[in-house]
């Protein structure tokens, strides 16, 4: 019998290089849901070649356009996640959350009670809702799986060995790793989302470029495997062949290394229990031989330095670090912010009394996140000069 799967963000990156997975295996693998915002040609396509009989759509014109366009009268048609129970009868077998954003965090949590097993490639789902995330998959017995290749390789390197001393995550560097601090202020958008080793959307690249994508990701470190702040660490690795690297207490250290293709961690997120072989390159030796690892720039990557700030337990507080660098970056990719002042404005912002009480207030649900997500977007934008 086919496994079922949906894939949340099917148009984007991630869905896209999932469905590449699955139609070299379709005898294996049903697509019983496609869920994307606005790319409705696409999504379309996407249900025409692997015969879907499911898609949300949440752009309400687009939803329009779709249900005109769609020829298929098996083919059902939804511009909203409280459909889930009309879709799902009884559990499937895997679901990829790769909707990008804090939009992601709904359908995320939504889909949990009708999936075996959970891959999230949406960081923002876990740093803002994990504590809810966790409590939804353990009711419902559900298998959770990190897709981002640092916590993919990490997970895969411990195998359930909670003995750790240190977890260090990798960072290329960005585009700005080899360029001199007295050249930051002059940096423009087209610099800035211009990676040398991963192919990526604009405002992942601009995060990239301030090193706020490896803050982020080493809060969903912290939270994933349940560890203190003192025991997870970042290094300079312009290569990004090297994703993670585990010292244990028992002075073993592994080492996980693979190519920057992301193919690689959604397959074996896909995978995860069958083990199927993947074409991937041999070991490339030219990069073991040149692995290059250096500590951080703060003065350079001043982003590094707020993760002393963040609490230790889960609280709104992650809400509004993600939510304020998001409006920062908006702001700079329409120049209406210098990129030095990204950095600078949100640490500005976080380290408001009025902001700081958050740090004692975890969400009770998943509306506590929506509304003070709404709020702090309003707040920025309309103090933006004074901050």
């Amino acid at each position: 019998m086919k496994k079922k799967v949906a894939i949340l963000g099917s148009t984007g990156s991630i869905g896209k290089k999932l469905l590449s997975i699955i139609a070299k295996d379709k005898k294996n693998y049903q697509i019983v849901l496609l869920v994307a915002n606005k790319n409705h040609k696409m999504l379309l396509n996407q249900a025409k070649k692997f015969k879907v009989k499911n898609l949300i759509i949440k752009d309400q014109n687009k939803f329009k356009i779709l249900k005109r366009l769609n020829k298929n009268k098996n083919l059902k048609i939804y511009n909203s996640f409280e459909n889930f129970g009309k879709i799902f009868k009884k559990k499937i077998e895997y679901t990829m959350s790769a909707i990008s954003g804090l939009q992601g965090l709904v359908p995320t949590l939504n889909i949990i009670k009708y999936t075996k097993t959970l891959a999230i490639a949406n960081k923002e789902s876990i740093i803002c809702g994990w504590s809810l995330l966790r409590k939804e998959m353990y009711k419902h017995k559900t298998k959770f799986i990190p897709v981002d290749s640092e916590h993919f390789s990490i997970a895969y390197a411990l195998n359930n060995n909670t003995n750790t001393e240190k977890i260090i995550l990798t960072a290329s560097g960005g585009p700005f790793n080899r360029l001199p601090i007295n050249k930051f202020k002059k940096i423009k958008v087209s610099d800035a989302i211009n990676h040398p080793n991963w192919n990526m959307g604009k405002k992942i690249s601009i995060d990239s470029s301030t090193m706020m994508n490896k803050v982020f990701e080493v809060i969903e470190a912290k939270k994933i495997f349940n560890l203190d702040y003192k025991k997870l660490g970042i290094l300079i690795h312009p290569l990004s062949y090297i994703h993670a690297i585990i010292r244990f207490d028992d002075g073993m250290i592994k080492l996980i290394a693979h190519e920057t293709d992301m193919r690689i961690p959604i397959h074996n997120t896909l995978y995860f229990n069958d083990k199927k072989k993947i074409n991937s390159k041999p070991i490339n030796l030219h990069k073991l031989n040149n692995l290059n690892f250096k500590n951080v720039n703060i003065k350079k990557f001043p982003s590094v330095g707020l993760l002393k700030e963040m609490p230790d337990k889960d609280t709104l507080f992650d809400t509004i670090l993600v939510v304020a660098n998001d409006q920062f970056v908006s702001f700079f990719l329409k120049n209406e912010i210098k990129f030095t002042d990204i950095t600078k404005k949100l640490k500005n912002f976080i380290n408001r009394r009025e902001i700081k009480k958050y740090k004692n207030i975890s969400p009770k649900n998943i509306n506590d996140i929506i509304k003070l997500s709404n709020y702090i977007k309003l707040k920025i934008n309309s103090e933006l000069h004074s901050i």
